[in-house]
């Protein structure tokens, strides 16, 4: 009997480093592959979040093209007063109109056409970034969603831009 136990230990030990040798080379060949995709991924994310990052960015100027922004309103309060110091009090009723509203409407109209524009380069530039960049590599596909929300926002900002300089939308009343 003490025989018996002695022969199942060793033929349990046996198994057992058979799997352990298994284990061991299977392990071997997993760490060889794994750096290798690894490199690729990291590449990957960076570009991929770079191009990400510039395509929220568009989408975000192109609502504040539409919405307005602060400094398009410090802007146009600050050409308000100007206007309102500048005109003499004899000036014409159609004068003072123009210089104390008119001019900051288009100052308003030229900040929203600002960021229109700034939506819509930042757009085209990761639009187009992939056919500049490495040959196989593709964009994900939310990318290009946003960035092309970005491009038509900005058109559209710049579009409402034009009308509201222009004074076709939202003109100054006459003064007569």
């Amino acid at each position: 009997m003490a025989t018996n136990a002695v022969d199942e230990t060793e033929a349990t030990e046996a198994t057992t480093d058979e799997k352990a040798v298994d284990t061991t080379k299977s392990d071997e060949v997993t760490r060889t592959e794994v750096p290798a995709d690894a490199a690729e991924t990291k590449e990957e994310g960076a570009t991929g979040v770079g191009q990400g990052a510039a395509a929220v960015v568009s989408a975000a100027l192109g609502v504040v093209s539409l919405t307005g922004s602060w400094i398009g309103t410090v802007a146009a309060a600050r050409q308000n007063l100007v206007g309102q110091l500048e005109t003499a009090q004899n000036a014409g009723v159609a004068k003072q109109i123009q210089a104390v509203y008119g001019d900051a409407w288009q100052t308003t109209a030229l900040w929203g056409g600002l960021f229109a524009v700034t939506a819509l380069i930042a757009g085209v530039f990761v639009l187009a970034r992939p056919a500049f960049g490495t040959p196989g590599r593709i964009q994900a596909p939310w990318i290009k969603s946003v960035a092309w929300a970005g491009v038509a926002l900005g058109v559209i900002g710049l579009f409402l831009a034009v009308l509201k300089y222009t004074g076709i939308l939202l003109g100054l009343p006459s003064a007569g």
